[in-house]
């Protein structure tokens, strides 16, 4: 279920942005192949070895804002080098800087995210500055921007899954270490009174129970990346005892809240980043952090227990009938 919920968030985001686009090449925000008036004010001459033009461009805010349909609190004064090419075609290069309006920022963005734009000059009057040109074409914007996204967030899932191999691995290990030691039958057997409330439907002595002590401990730490493997292997060892698999128990609905709520006793992740930035007080945020979280958690669990017992949300856990067949 979650794959097609992904699904159609990713062809709601390329139909939105290929409407976008659309909309754009109408009503052409951008200005693409229409020249825009200045004044050029240079500050050094070409030579014959170097036909370069540099100075400042300079744009009334009223003809910027009348241009681009936006809205600037002062004149343009953007600095800009204009280049005699061997054509005798005059080409335009505007830096990107702080004195760069929002709008000519973007477009840069836009065109391929380079720190400068560019373009042609159709007529420039050295004598008064007069000047006339045209920047590149800029197109096709958010279909761009989905599709970049797209190529970045793979390689984050990509880092991020080659990243938890080795925690994974560490964590189980210790956890296969402590169930041949016995701990997680003691911690077991010590939570019992609370297990056997929040989970009715597990037994007692189930690996699915040390697993989520676990989970719920190193979360408790603020140590998230630990916790990841613990959770996944709950969640797997709950899926053993599902009479129907692929369907979310009332134990699992259970842990995932208590997972995703976060309590936690101490935040060391977010202490350790407050600390990296040169917080004074990193631990400030511990009594906070314990409140939020506490309060989440019991809402959490408020409310996926009395959903559970409403006619409307219950999902029947007897197998279909073309498992018991196939079973």
């Amino acid at each position: 279920m979650l794959n097609y919920v992904w699904i159609s968030l990713l062809l709601i985001g390329i139909f939105t942005a290929v409407g976008r686009d659309i909309h754009d090449e109408v009503t052409n925000p951008y200005r693409n192949g229409v020249p825009i008036t200045a004044h050029f004010e240079t500050t050094q001459q070409p030579t014959s070895l170097h036909p370069i033009y540099k100075g400042t461009i300079v744009i009334s805010a009223a003809t910027f804002d009348q241009f681009y349909n936006v809205t600037s609190a002062t004149d343009i004064r953007q600095s800009a080098t204009i280049t005699t090419l061997a054509s005798g075609q005059l080409k335009i290069e505007l830096p990107m800087g702080d004195e760069t309006p929002q709008f000519w920022k973007e477009m840069a963005k836009a065109a391929g995210g380079k720190d400068k734009l560019e373009g042609t000059v159709s007529s420039f009057i050295t004598e008064t500055g007069a000047l006339n040109f045209t920047l590149e074409r800029v197109s096709f914007v958010k279909i761009k921007a989905v599709t970049k996204a797209a190529i970045e967030y793979a390689d984050v899932a990509v880092t991020i899954s080659l990243g938890l191999i080795g925690v994974m691995a560490l964590w189980l290990g210790i956890m296969k270490v402590g169930e041949a030691a016995g701990l997680l039958e003691l911690l077991t057997k010590a939570l019992l009174p609370i297990t056997k409330r929040l989970f009715p439907d597990v037994p007692p002595n189930h690996p699915a129970v040390g697993m989520m002590i676990m989970n719920v401990a190193a979360n408790m730490l603020g140590l998230n990346n630990a916790a990841t493997p613990l959770g996944l292997k709950a969640m797997e060892e709950l899926n053993k005892i599902n009479p129907k698999i692929g369907t979310a128990t009332n134990a699992m609905c259970t842990f995932l809240v208590i997972n995703t709520a976060g309590l936690t006793l101490i935040p060391a992740t977010a202490i350790a980043i407050r600390a990296g930035l040169g917080s004074a007080d990193p631990g400030i945020i511990i009594g906070t952090s314990i409140f939020g979280a506490g309060c989440a958690t019991v809402a959490g669990l408020i409310a996926v227990k009395v959903l559970q017992r409403l006619p409307g949300y219950k999902k029947a856990l007897e197998p279909d009938e073309a498992e018991v067949k196939n079973g």
